[in-house]
């Protein structure tokens, strides 16, 4: 019997290879952290046809299509012309940039990437914020369902942005019509060098414990944010999904597991004191930041669960990571310290210290208007 011709062999392997089935995926902020593990991860997968990768500057992943841009230049909709799914993850929340400019760019930038991606024909956008959009109050179910309420408020870092960005999901639907949006809300996410002001409690030497305060620790591992968004632009769930370990830690857990003996505060002093230090500038966590290490956020996963995923890592060992991760460096109500500072400090004496300030500063106020 003769061989096939060559064009009905490709012909048979492109209708047996997943990859060619697979959609167009362009993914922005593709050049680091979340966004260059999951451009990585998509480019190697063979339900995936083709990665089209967006950032300021060209990524390591060379398998990539690379288009260098700011996501909030219209130009963005010819780039992601040809796409069938658009995952966002350009976001800024890094803990020192001016507010001002961290919200214009997550802002628009999310505005700029769903207008753009309906004008180019794409059908879905999975987008990430947080669980921390739930809020941290001390009435939370233990865990929350996705459709639980968000109760956030715009107090602590990034968080007004987040709040904003789901407003934009809701909305992208209705005034384009065609676009499904997919939102994704890790708990805290460790892993990949992410430094928020979570994972920064961890570098303190003593942890601090609002007096009164329920905790309830849990953990994303970057490694299972990113298998939830492929499961996301694979379209096997959509809706809104909240990610992260199995359970959660309790306060006392965290203790005996990380070695960090704790430093219990009233409410009012550790507030009181977180806001006056972020007021003059001592560090840069608002007092909002706080609450998030006194009352639970836990999600339940419910809906990734129903769909088959499931969290390859545990909280105790992404606790064991975050751990590893900040060995070495020292922080003190938000603030880095140079390990000088630290050891002259001490442990209790740093933030004692920065408490301290935030007073001498106060009565020295206090002095000024009484002249």
């Amino acid at each position: 019997m003769s061989s096939p011709d060559p064009q009905v062999r490709a012909a048979r392997n492109q209708s047996t290879n997943p990859a060619t089935r697979g959609p167009v995926v362009a993914v922005t902020g593709a050049a680091s952290g979340v966004g260059a593990l999951l451009t990585e991860r998509l480019a190697a997968s063979e339900e995936i046809k083709q990665v089209i990768a967006l950032d300021e500057r060209r990524g390591e992943c060379a398998a990539a299509q690379w288009h260098i841009l700011d996501v909030r230049d219209p130009a963005i909709a010819e780039k992601l012309r040809g796409a069938d799914v658009v995952v966002h993850l350009a976001l800024d929340l890094d803990l020192e940039t001016d507010p001002a400019a961290r919200t214009a760019y997550n802002v628009r930038g999310t505005q700029t990437v769903l207008t753009a991606a309906a004008a180019a024909g794409v059908h879905r956008v999975v987008l990430c914020t947080s669980a921390m959009v739930y809020g941290a109050l001390p009435d939370n179910e233990l865990p929350l369902s996705e459709d639980a309420e968000l109760r956030a408020t715009a107090e602590a870092t990034g968080v007004g942005d987040l709040l904003e960005i789901e407003r934009l999901a809701r909305r992208a639907p209705r005034a384009h019509p065609g676009l499904n949006v997919t939102v994704v809300r890790p708990a805290v996410l460790v892993g990949g060098g992410t430094d928020t002001a979570l994972t920064r409690y961890f570098e303190s030497p003593r942890l601090l414990v609002v007096a009164g305060s329920r905790p309830a620790w849990q953990f994303c591992h970057v490694e299972d944010l990113c298998s939830a968004l492929e499961h996301a632009v694979l379209e096997k769930v959509d809706g809104e999904l909240a990610v992260g370990c199995d359970g959660w830690l309790e306060q006392e857990e965290i203790e005996e597991l990380s070695g960090i003996r704790r430093m219990e505060l009233p409410s009012a002093v550790a507030l009181g004191a977180a806001a006056r230090l972020h007021r003059i500038g001592l560090t840069p966590s608002p007092a909002g930041d706080l609450a998030y290490t006194m009352y639970p956020w836990v999600v339940s996963g419910s809906r990734l669960h129903d769909a088959g995923w499931r969290p390859r890592w545990t909280n105790e060992e992404v606790l064991a990571e975050l751990l590893e991760e900040v060995a070495g460096r020292h922080t003190v109500a938000g603030r880095r310290l140079g390990r000088k500072d630290a050891t002259a400090a001490g442990a209790a004496g740093a933030t004692v210290a920065l408490l301290g300030a935030a007073a001498v500063v106060r009565r020295a106020r206090k002095a000024r208007r009484r002249i």
